[in-house]
């Protein structure tokens, strides 16, 4: 189905050869057939939401919008990387005969791939596992290379939790560790960040694009007032390479995390970049072979290197018209819900977001309580919820939301996959069962009669 998708596209923009044409034309016709024959079974097949219902059970799955938790894998980036699954399988470390040199020649150009959607060189390019270990090597990195001289560290409140927990890491070691607070709109005050630094500030730490309200810090000021004061800055771009426009040089970035599986790559396999001049050092997690420059210790894993350059390349060519058409996606939704619910709150600045990244918290739902009726569709809910805690998002929470409305967030993640159908399925899913759990709660029924709540003196039993 993604491949149907992705060539129909290419065909609309003439970006495909004319085989790549008719193949489309002929999944096209086939897929015509299959429905003029699903017609004859039931009337209704022609609408989206009722094909889903007379589907069978077993072949029923869930719409997909959680794409800020992972995005699937686009059927070009594993095209890119199956010949080195099975045909070109040597070490790329191996320098002795030419598998290795095949596989190291992949590597290679994977790493120029990859640094030129940055604007990197490719040495500057380091390989990991995933934006979990590239935010550790370079938070945990940096700060025990240089802790013989600068032992303080800026963060915010609304970081990943590998971010957080490993400036926790450096607390424990001695560090001291600023947690910047964020506005109402979930953007840092700049003016507080330069109030927070000090003499021993070795490292500023802030995510560009945020995994759960999409809103998008001002890197490029940050970069400058870090290099103004000689302070390293790392900054957490799972969420925005391959889907906003970034340089590194520009930007001012002195590291920066990437994820293969945020941006249509494999998962497993992800970047660090880290700058040459001026040198960044980092105090290496594991011992080894000495591989990506002493940084990552390990075997390079072939495969998935090809997959994330194949993915960032691809993303390269494609991201302006993916941002165009994720944004009229994220801007029909929203349109959508808010003009047929009240009391639906976006949260995050509106403006200073990325658009396939939506927040919503619907006033007087709950927000789990919501997920389970929307069985049908893939979402996630802005409440951190565990089996032993009912807690809301720390990220929420650090914007101000209020405990009720940040109990009552779904976020919901847009993707280059996303059809206007699957989003018109689920904000009419949305509306019915928003309508029909407010209508079950007593505070909505008061609010509808006027009843200010916040004014009720609640009695303790």
């Amino acid at each position: 189905m993604f491949q149907l998708r992705i060539l129909l596209r290419q065909a609309s923009r003439g970006l495909t050869k004319s085989s790549d044409k008719l193949v489309a034309a002929r999944c096209l016709q086939t897929q015509t057939s299959d429905n003029a024959a699903q017609g004859a079974v039931s009337a209704k097949s022609e609408d989206f939401s009722e094909i889903r219902k007379d589907m069978p059970a077993k072949e029923m799955r869930p719409l997909y919008l959680d794409a800020q938790a992972t995005t699937p894998l686009d059927p070009r980036v594993l095209d890119a990387m199956l010949p080195y699954f099975v045909s070109y399988y040597g070490n790329p470390h191996s320098r002795t005969h030419a598998y290795g040199w095949e596989s190291e020649a992949a590597v290679e150009k994977a790493r120029q791939q990859i640094a030129t959607i940055i604007g990197a060189d490719p040495r500057e390019v380091v390989f990991t596992s995933g934006a979990t270990e590239s935010n550790n090597i370079a938070v945990k990195g940096v700060g025990r290379f240089y802790k013989s001289k600068k032992k303080h560290v800026i963060t915010t409140q609304t970081e990943h939790k590998c971010v957080l927990d490993s400036c926790r890491v450096l607390e424990a070691e001695g560090f001291d560790v600023t947690y910047l607070p964020v506005q109402t709109n979930g953007l840092i005050d700049l003016q507080k960040l330069q109030d927070a630094i000090r003499p021993d500030t070795g490292l500023v730490s802030i995510m560009m694009v945020n995994n759960e309200i999409g809103v998008t810090q001002p890197v490029k000021e940050i970069g400058e007032m870090c290099r103004a004061n000689k302070i390293f800055f790392h900054t957490d771009a799972a969420q925005a390479v391959g889907k906003v426009p970034v340089n590194v040089n520009d930007m001012k970035i002195d590291l920066m995390s990437i994820s293969g599986h945020k941006l249509y790559g494999p998962k497993g396999v992800g970047a660090l970049y880290v700058r040459r001049r001026p040198r960044v050092r980092v105090d290496a997690p594991q011992s080894g072979g000495g591989q990506e420059r002493g940084m990552r210790s390990g075997t390079v894993p072939t495969p998935l290197c090809v997959g994330l350059g194949s993915a960032c390349e691809i993303a390269m060519q494609e991201m302006e018209y993916d941002h165009k058409r994720i944004t009229a996606l994220s801007n029909r939704l929203i349109d959508r819900l808010q003009s047929a619910l009240p009391k639906v709150i976006r949260n995050g600045d509106p403006e200073q977001s990325y658009p396939g990244c939506v927040n919503l918290s619907f006033a007087f739902v709950e927000g789990e309580s919501l997920l389970m009726a929307l069985k049908d569709v893939a979402l996630s809910s802005g409440s951190a919820c565990t089996s032993a805690s009912l807690e809301p998002s720390y990220v929420l929470r650090a914007i101000g939301a209020d405990e009720d409305l940040a109990h009552s967030s779904i976020r919901f993640g847009i993707g280059r996959f996303t059809t206007e159908e699957e989003l018109d399925y689920t904000a009419d899913k949305c509306i019915d069962h928003v309508t029909r759990l407010r209508e079950m709660s007593p505070l909505w029924e008061m609010v509808q009669e006027g009843i200010d709540l916040k004014n009720i003196q609640w009695s303790q039993h």
